[in-house]
C-alpha cells in the first residue's frame, strides 16, 4: 500500500473515531445545553472561523464554479441536512440506536454508488443489504418498547435520513476531493453553511443554557470537543482521505462509530443493552462487510 492510501485510511480511520464519539457527547449537549438548531449555529461558526483563518497559512487554490456549487450542495446534504437530522434524533432515541443505524451506512453507499456511478450490485451485496436491513428492522419492531428514548421510532427515522443525506455527501463530493484541498473545500463549504443556518439560528442564541449562568466546566468541555474533534477536526480529515480511496472504501470505516459510540454512551450510563441491541449489531455490522468486501468483474470504482 503506497503512503498516500496509508494516510488516507488513517484519516478515515480517526475521523470515524471523533464521528463516534461524537454521538454521546451530542446527547449530554442537547438534553441539558443546547438545542438542535443552537448546536448547529454552534459548530458551523466554529467551523467557518477555524478554516478561513487556517486558509490565511496555506496556498491559495482557485475553485471552479462548478465545483463550488458541488462544494455547496456538500455542506447542505453532509453538514446542515446530515447534523441537524443527528442532533434531532438524538433528543428522541439513545447513542446505541442511533450508532446502531449508522452502521447501515456502507449498504446505503452501496446502493447510491450503483444508482449514481453505475457500480455494479452483485448477489453478495444483495444478501448484505437483506442481513443489514434485517437489524435494523429489529432495531425499529422493537423500538417502541424500549424505555431508553423518548421517542426511538421516531429518532431511528431521523438516523435513517441522517445516513442517507451524509451518503450521498460522500458520492458527490469525491470528484472534488481529489482535486483540492482539504482545507480549501472545509473554508467553502462551511461560508455557505453559515449563509444558510446563521440567519436561521442566530435568534436561538438566547435560549441556549450553555450561554447562561447555569452553565458549569461540564457543558463546555463537551462542546469544546464536540466543536475541535468531530467538527473542526472530523471534517478536514475526511475530504483528506477521500483524496486516496473510493466512497464505499470510507464508508467501511463507519462502522466503527457504533462500536465507540455504544461503548462510550454505555460506560457513561446514557444506556444500556437489552437483548434486541447485540443481535441487531452483529446483523448490521455483517451486512455491511458483507457489502464492502463483495467484488465484481469490471466494477467502476477502483481502490
Amino acid at each position: 500500500m503506497s503512503k498516500n492510501k496509508i494516510e488516507g485510511h488513517a484519516a478515515i480511520l480517526f475521523a470515524n473515531i471523533f464521528f463516534g464519539l461524537n454521538i454521546p457527547f451530542t446527547k449530554t449537549l442537547l438534553t441539558y445545553w443546547v438545542t438542535p438548531i443552537g448546536y448547529m449555529v454552534f459548530r458551523t461558526t466554529f467551523a467557518l472561523l477555524f478554516f478561513w483563518i487556517l486558509q490565511c497559512f496555506v496556498p491559495k487554490e482557485k475553485v471552479v464554479l462548478k465545483d463550488l456549487l458541488i462544494i455547496a450542495l456538500g455542506g447542505f446534504l453532509g453538514f446542515i441536512l446530515s447534523q441537524f437530522t443527528t442532533a434531532t434524533s438524538l433528543k428522541y432515541t439513545s447513542p446505541v440506536y442511533f450508532s446502531l443505524i449508522v452502521a447501515l451506512s456502507p449498504v446505503v453507499v452501496m446502493l447510491l454508488a450503483a444508482l449514481f456511478l453505475k457500480e455494479p450490485i452483485t448477489k453478495q451485496k444483495i444478501l448484505g443489504v437483506i442481513v443489514g436491513v434485517a437489524g435494523a428492522l429489529l432495531l425499529i419492531l422493537n423500538a417502541e418498547g424500549s424505555g431508553s428514548g423518548k421517542n426511538n421510532l421516531f429518532g431511528i427515522l431521523l438516523a435513517t435520513m441522517s445516513i442517507i443525506t451524509y451518503a450521498i455527501y460522500l458520492i458527490i463530493i469525491r470528484s472534488v476531493a481529489q482535486k483540492y484541498s482539504a482545507i480549501t473545500q472545509m473554508k467553502w463549504m462551511f461560508l455557505f453553511t453559515a449563509i444558510i443556518i446563521l440567519p436561521f439560528g442566530i435568534k436561538d442564541i438566547s435560549k441556549q443554557v450553555i450561554l447562561s449562568s447555569a452553565c458549569n466546566w461540564s457543558g463546555i468541555l463537551d462542546l469544546g470537543f464536540v466543536l475541535i474533534f468531530p467538527t473542526a477536526l472530523g471534517y478536514f480529515l475526511v475530504p483528506f482521505g477521500m483524496k486516496y480511496i473510493r466512497a464505499t472504501t470510507v464508508s467501511i470505516y463507519m462502522n466503527l462509530q457504533p462500536i465507540v459510540a455504544s461503548v462510550a454512551a454505555i460506560f457513561i450510563g446514557q444506556d444500556s443493552f437489552t437483548w434486541d441491541k447485540p443481535i441487531a449489531a452483529v446483523l448490521v455490522i455483517a451486512g455491511a462487510y458483507i457489502v464492502t468486501t463483495s467484488k465484481a468483474k469490471g466494477e467502476i470504482i477502483k481502490k
